[in-house]
């Protein structure tokens, strides 16, 4: 028996939304959440792309623009994290004004930041301007958040780790490819304002096709309940400080490898484009892939031999800095970025899990347990995805305050070294410890008890 069509009111509204039903989900709900998905890929894109515009704009910015290699970093420094900030209230503006409505919004609103900077962008400007201008394109990381909230409700949960990790590394891909169009431009020795043209009408068609293509759920309705108990939950917060870990590398290292080129290697902006891209556009692909073997192998996991990777990547970094070995230097940066690609993958994937198997230990079963679920990982998600914003924050004060103390980078590899340390812990104490032996359990219990148990080793 084929399951009824999803139920729609005008406004582009679906009242009726079921994606664990399998029926549901083959007969309509595929075709339709994969819609959203692929004009959610293209906003977040967009929205990611203006984010980190300052990071390439500063390459632009020689000596006539009167500006230290610390004026940079704090400038992206506070680019980023104005970023973190709004992605708190762009999440629960899915909620207000359905996800649909407000890609729209927050497509449109790209124009404020990125019109404000064509209309500065010349030497003689002041430090201040540049900066109050440059936080205005902090609005472009709220994106992010308001797209995996919206496509988090549209997939079911089997299906979750390959959806969230697609939207988010589509999005995340708006970092190289900004990159890669300021390359072009440098190259064709085009300015600033050429690069920033570029991107005023894509933004426009971004806010048209949201418009034209997606769809609103009335079941992601407006809860302040979801996230106050989301807050109260410590694993919130856990999840928050390995999202640090994860994408708060990955965004802090977007910003600040360019600068740390041409500052500790000598590289020209050309020299240092021809470079920068390649980490972020590696670590945007294989995104997907880590939400991908979470699905398969569980996300705590993946995780966990992830953060083993980046500290051991993290080490040769210390050594390649201290030697000024460029060759290893970059090769081994773009694995850096790569895991850290991978571990935001996974650790998307294990949110809505953990709180699934929250459920489960709770004694809900069926329905309402997906729906409580779905509940606490939506509102959730906007927080994990603030605080986790704020590693690149980190990351770009950290090597402010290196360079000004040592002259290079590597004061602050060993902070990072030590941070992943720390990560690796906590996942492996927290989600991985006696899993063993709850597997045994498992195996030797009957199904229903089986859910009960539910290992977060899974998620």
């Amino acid at each position: 028996m084929t399951s009824p069509a999803p139920t729609r009111r005008s406004g582009r509204w679906i009242e009726r939304w079921e994606p664990e039903d399998e029926g549901f989900w083959e007969a309509t709900g595929r075709r339709i959440a994969h819609r959203n998905l692929w004009f959610s890929v293209l906003s977040e894109h967009i929205g990611f792309s203006v984010w980190t515009l300052w990071s390439v704009l500063v390459l632009f910015m020689g000596p006539e623009y009167g500006l230290t290699p610390a004026d940079k970093f704090l400038l992206t420094s506070m680019v980023t994290l104005v970023g973190a900030v709004v992605r708190v209230p762009y999440t629960f503006a899915v909620a207000v004004f359905g996800g649909r409505n407000w890609t729209i919004v927050s497509a449109g609103l790209l124009l404020v930041p990125t019109v404000a900077a064509y209309a500065v962008m010349e030497p003689g400007t002041s430090f201040t301007t540049f900066l109050l201008i440059g936080l205005l394109a902090g609005i472009g990381g709220g994106n992010f958040a308001s797209s995996m909230t919206n496509i988090n409700a549209f997939f079911p949960l089997r299906r979750k780790g390959w959806a969230l990790g697609l939207n988010a590394g589509g999005g995340n891909v708006g970092v190289p490819v900004i990159q890669l169009v300021a390359l072009a431009v440098i190259g064709a020795n085009g300015g600033p304002r050429v690069l920033l043209g570029i991107y005023i009408p894509l933004i426009v068609v971004a806010a048209v096709l949201a418009a034209v293509f997606m769809d609103n759920l009335t079941t992601v309705k407006n809860d302040a309940g979801a996230a106050k108990d989301a807050a109260r939950d410590a694993h919130t917060w856990i999840m928050s400080f390995l999202y640090v870990g994860t994408f708060g590398s990955f965004i802090g290292y977007s910003f600040a490898f360019g600068q740390v080129l041409t500052n500790q290697f000598g590289r020209t902006p050309l020299q240092a484009a021809y470079l920068t891209f390649l980490g972020p556009l590696l670590g945007s692909l294989v995104r997907p892939l880590g939400g991908r073997l979470a699905d398969r192998y569980g996300g705590a996991r993946i995780t966990l031999w992830n953060y083993v990777g980046m500290a051991a990547a993290t080490a040769v970094l210390v050594v390649a800095s201290m030697q000024k070995s460029l060759p290893l230097f970059v090769s081994v940066f773009v694995v850096l970025f790569v895991l850290s690609g991978l571990g935001n993958g996974s650790t998307y994937k294990m949110i809505p899990g953990i709180f699934q198997a929250k459920a489960f230990a709770e004694g809900l079963t069926g329905e309402a347990a997906v729906a409580h679920g779905r509940r606490l990982s939506g509102a959730s998600m906007g927080l994990i995805g603030a605080v986790g914003a704020l590693g690149g924050v980190g990351i770009n004060l950290a090597f402010r305050q290196s360079f000004l103390s040592y002259g290079s980078g590597t004061g602050a590899f060993v902070a990072f070294l030590a941070f992943y340390g720390a990560c690796f812990a906590l996942t492996w104490a927290v989600y991985l410890r006696g899993s063993a032996a709850r597997a045994r359990t498992r195996a030797s219990q009957g199904a229903a008890e089986a859910k009960a148990q539910l290992s977060y080793a899974e998620v």
